[in-house]
């Protein structure tokens, strides 16, 4: 029987000398499905994702990769998976047509050329194929790297920093890549610094924070977590403090002032609050606004929500 999961790991645990990296990681990912990997530094996401593609050894617990054992299977596992760094690992005295010619005939992969030019096609480098790849824009090279990783279709992409340093345009690229790879029913696993990059790219996210899996769902699932945010922009800011006491009245959140902007928010998990109730309560309090709002989280602040209450 195949298991629904691509990825399924319990307990994994990692130590480097007195550092103790990972600390039991739980991690299940579904088949198809684009799972982010976030945390803050230090956390463990790359000893993990390190881990998952045999690059190390676990110290305890277990993993099944693509259906493989981990300790037990690390050449099957390597054959269903491809990665992607951070940097790219193309030849730049290469062309980029014979970067990935070269990349199809180590994995002996049949008709190599034909292959090379299907991904030049399909990531937009086709005009640029006989250019040396050191010539090449930070994001065409991303997308050459991200090819390179594809030439044999393997059945689980890890993504580490994909984006990292490209422009709107060139991330833009990249993350149509990956929704092109999902449809196609591979199975992505994404690390990356850029919040709005899993909420546009995962079905599911794992929070990583000391070396363990500290929340997990779907990003609206973890938003949910947080609750809505009010805010409140008052046209004079020697009232922020009587804004703050409404907001807090009808809120029950802890209010956060941005004197700069002459603001003041706060997060509720009343889904029944409205901002006309809102303005009406301000205005009833002596509260003149120049501007009031009622905004989902985003995933920033479930991120900072859920490792403060860690730390705390």
């Amino acid at each position: 029987m195949i298991s629904t999961y691509a990825v399924l790991s319990e307990g994994l645990e990692k130590r480097f000398g007195a550092i103790h990296a990972l600390r039991g990681l739980d991690l299940a990912v579904e088949r198809g499905a684009v799972c982010g990997i976030l945390g803050p530094n230090g956390a463990g996401k790359t000893t993990a994702v390190r881990l998952l593609t045999t690059l190390l050894r676990p110290d305890a617990g277990s993993a099944r990769v693509a259906g493989h054992d981990l300790v037990r299977e690390p050449e099957a596992v390597r054959r269903s998976i491809a990665v992607t760094g951070q940097y790219a690992s193309v030849d730049g005295d290469l062309t980029g047509r014979q970067n990935l010619r070269l990349f199809a005939r180590l994995h002996r992969v049949r008709g190599p050329a034909e292959r090379a030019a299907e991904l030049l096609d399909r990531f937009g480098l086709t005009e640029a194929a006989d250019r040396r790849a050191s010539t090449y824009s930070g994001g065409m090279r991303r997308r050459l790297d991200l090819a390179a990783s594809l030439v044999r279709r393997p059945e689980i992409l890890f993504l580490d920093e994909p984006t990292t340093g490209l422009d709107p345009a060139s991330r833009n690229d990249i993350w149509g890549a990956v929704r092109a790879l999902k449809e196609e029913g591979t199975t992505v696993l994404l690390t990356t610094q850029y919040l709005e990059e899993a909420d546009q790219l995962a079905d599911h996210i794992a929070l990583v924070d000391q070396g363990q899996v500290a929340r997990t769902g779907s990003p609206s699932q973890l938003k949910a977590v947080v609750g809505t945010y009010v805010e409140a922009v008052v046209a004079d800011p020697d009232l922020l403090v009587k804004a703050a006491d409404v907001l807090d009245q009808l809120t029950g959140g802890e209010p956060v002032f941005d004197h700069e902007r002459g603001s003041v928010g706060a997060v509720t998990r009343d889904t029944t609050l409205t901002l006309p109730r809102v303005v009406r309560e301000l205005d009833a309090a002596g509260v003149p606004l120049l501007d009031a709002s009622i905004r989902p989280p985003t995933l920033d602040d479930v991120f900072l929500r859920l490792t403060k209450e860690r730390a705390a």
